[in-house]
């Protein structure tokens, strides 16, 4: 472990006090220049996204991208700042539970996102046999003395997940339960994008909901519907590049 263990363990714990009181905004970095922005922005925590970083490398998301080239990216991140630095893990990258824990704090990282579709097969993971692979991450981050914060996200909202529309709540719920009981502490339901659904999550969940903010979810209601946290994925990278594009093309005008 390259990090100090006292270090991280101090850094995972203010990540998790960071779920419990004000709405914990992530404006999604992806390499140690975006992360620097946020941190000195004065945002507490950085939050990597896996489709930013992928794309920076010249990769597919949904771990098209070498498990080896996301962590290395990632880990720049965190030595960029002095703040909690939580990654984008995508699906694990197929890894053992102390393995992927092990490298998480190797590169300095206190929480992970880790989302519940099978990149390989297509579709959902089973939930039951998720939850139990998520509970085991909790045990191997209690043996290496960091309480790393999971954000267990539940893709069943999102049309590749192979979910009737008229199920995804009764789903999103489901599984959502089954993870926070695995040890989870935040659940992320990708995808949502109505006020009534957030808020029946919001309602239904017994732990932090992760959300996003659309067209008819801004920050305020967010807030007001009691959503815990909230990130960007690769929205700004995405504007970052358009803007770069449209710079470069008036050269040529």
């Amino acid at each position: 472990m390259t990090a100090d263990v006292t270090d991280l363990k101090a850094h995972a714990e203010r990540l998790r006090e960071l779920h419990g009181g004000e709405m914990l905004v992530l404006p999604n970095a992806w390499d140690a220049a975006s992360a620097t922005i946020v941190a000195e922005a004065g945002f507490p925590v950085v939050a990597t996204a896996s489709a930013a970083i992928s794309a920076m490398l010249g990769y597919p998301d949904g771990e098209g991208a070498p498990w080896q080239e996301m962590f290395a990216a990632a880990g720049r991140v965190a030595r960029a700042v002095s703040v909690p630095v939580t990654v984008d893990a995508e699906a694990g990258y197929g890894m053992q539970p102390r393995e992927l824990v092990d490298r998480l704090l190797d590169i300095g990282a206190v929480g992970c996102n880790l989302e519940d579709t099978d990149h390989r097969a297509g579709g959902l993971v089973e939930a039951g046999a998720h939850a139990r692979w998520l509970a085991d991450v909790r045990s191997a981050a209690d043996d290496a003395g960091v309480p790393i914060v999971i954000n267990a996200r539940v893709d069943a909202f999102l049309p590749a997940g192979g979910i009737p529309e008229a199920d995804r709540m009764a789903e999103a719920t489901r599984r959502g339960r089954l993870y926070l009981d695995a040890g989870a502490d935040c659940v992320y339901p990708i995808g949502v994008r109505h006020k009534r659904d957030i808020a029946t999550l919001v309602t239904e969940l017994p732990g932090p909901v992760n959300g996003n903010t659309g067209e008819h979810l801004d920050l305020a209601t967010l807030r007001e519907l009691g959503v815990a946290r909230v990130s960007y994925g690769p929205r700004f990278y995405r504007a970052a590049m358009a803007d770069l594009k449209a710079t470069v093309q008036e050269l040529l005008a």
